[in-house]
Formats: structure tokens, sequence, C-alpha cells
């Protein structure tokens, strides 16, 4: 295991936040030139579950972090790598969302990495999941097949082949929002396909709820905040609770 430099504080969720540095990592497996990621551990003592956590189009911002710590929090491991480590998304978001479409890129020698340096971690058990929102979503949905021992995508776009994606895939926990109009019947397409593929599954809309609705706040630029209200863009805490005790139940079980 690469020895990174760690920084480390303990946050009032009683998780444990560290900087990674990824970068040497990333380079056996064609990633990023310079990666970063952000752990959140879990209090007490490990070892402890793995979760490589796949962030929204707009980056690994405040919001996603909160996410990774309360993946912590709930007692996994859970290592977020900056796929906009090389130039933030001004410089990286279109190739990663190419790449994310195409199932080629470097983003896929990042998600690695971090599933690499998880598994070489001694507070980790060697039982590794992947979760994603958004864009991370859709890498969810992409790295079905990699090693991960479960999956959560939350309103990821599916796979333009679908059915190969799933072929073999580890068990899934996907939402999606029944207001999501950029992902229509998303949740119906992937859960006929995690069906005839024999895929253990747990797929779920939320009919009032849109894109982003298990963020705590808004994310993104702030002019672009006044569109995501319009769009259904917005947090919905009723749904998202749902939805994480049904992550939380399905990685205690396929990771624990």
């Amino acid at each position: 295991m690469v020895v990174a430099d760690v920084l480390e504080v303990t946050t009032e969720r009683e998780t444990h936040m560290s900087e990674i540095d990824l970068t040497d990592l990333a380079a056996r497996h064609d990633g990023s030139l310079n990666l970063h990621g952000y752990l959140a551990r879990p209090s007490g003592e490990g070892p402890w579950p793995g979760v490589v956590m796949v962030h929204e189009a707009f980056g690994l911002d405040d919001v996603m972090r909160r996410q990774a710590d309360r993946l912590g929090s709930a007692g996994f491991l859970t290592l977020a790598p900056d796929l906009f480590s090389a130039g933030g998304a001004r410089r990286c978001l279109v190739s990663t969302m190419r790449a994310m479409l195409s199932g080629k890129g470097r983003a896929y020698g990042d998600i690695e990495a971090a599933r690499q340096w998880l598994s070489g971690s001694s507070d980790c058990t060697g039982k590794i999941g992947v979760i994603g929102f958004c864009m991370g979503g859709g890498f969810a949905l992409m790295t079905l097949r990699t090693g991960f021992d479960a999956a959560a995508p939350n309103y990821g776009v599916l796979p333009r082949d679908l059915d190969a994606a799933v072929a073999g895939a580890c068990p899934v926990v996907a939402s999606y929002g029944g207001k999501d109009f950029a992902l229509p019947k998303a949740a119906a397409k992937l859960e006929s396909a995690l069906t005839r593929a024999g895929v253990v599954h747990d797929v779920k809309e939320y009919p009032r709820s849109g894109h982003t609705f298990l963020n705590d706040a808004l994310a993104g630029p702030k002019v672009m905040r006044p569109l995501m209200k319009v769009t259904g863009m917005v947090p919905d805490p009723e749904a998202a609770a749902d939805a994480w005790t049904r992550i939380d139940g399905f990685f205690g079980e396929h990771l624990g």
C-alpha cells in the first residue's frame, strides 16, 4: 500500500477525515497524473467494510464530503477520489463525463486506485462497495463488474448496453426520483435488466423526488441554483432518509 501523508481531524459525527494522496496508485491503473481523495474513517476500532464514493458532476465539494462523512458514521471506511484533481470541474468535467458514458478514460483508473487503496488498508475488512451520485451514479453502474462487492448508484445515467453492464454484476441498491425528467423510467429499466441477469437488487423510485434528492443542500455554482430549484433538483429529506436506510442495510448485508 502507498504510504500517504495524512492530516487527520475529528468531525462532530465522530468520524475521522483524511486527505489521501492516490497519485502513485492512479499511475499504476492509467488514472489521473495527480489524484487526491477524501477519507472518512468510522470512530472506534476497525477494520471496517470499505466504500469508494464517486462524486457528482459539481465535484468533491462540501455536500459530497458530508455524504462521505455520513457513510463513515454508518460504519464504512469511505474513500472519495477527486476525479477533478487534475484541474477542477472547469477543466475536467467534459472529459470525465465522456469517460462515464464511454466506459473508457482516466476516471476508471482513479476509481480503481481508490478501491486498491482500501483493499490494501489494514483498516478495511477487504469487502468493498461503490456508491455514486449523479455522474458518480453513472460510474457506479459502469463498474458493477470490476471487483466491488456491492454498488449503490443514485440517479445515475444507465449504460448504453445495460444488459451487458449488469451481467455478472455485484448486488445493487439503486435510487431514482420520479420527477427526474433527465432519467425517465430509469428505475424500471434498471430493475428489469437486473432481474433478467439474476442480480440481487433493491431498486426504488421516489415519486415526488427529483435529481440530487439525496443531497442535504443545494450544490453547484450559485448562479445555477434558481434553475435547479425550478427543475426540481433539490434535497428531499424524507426520501433521502428512506434511501439511506436502504443503502445502509444493503451494504451492511453484502459488505458485512
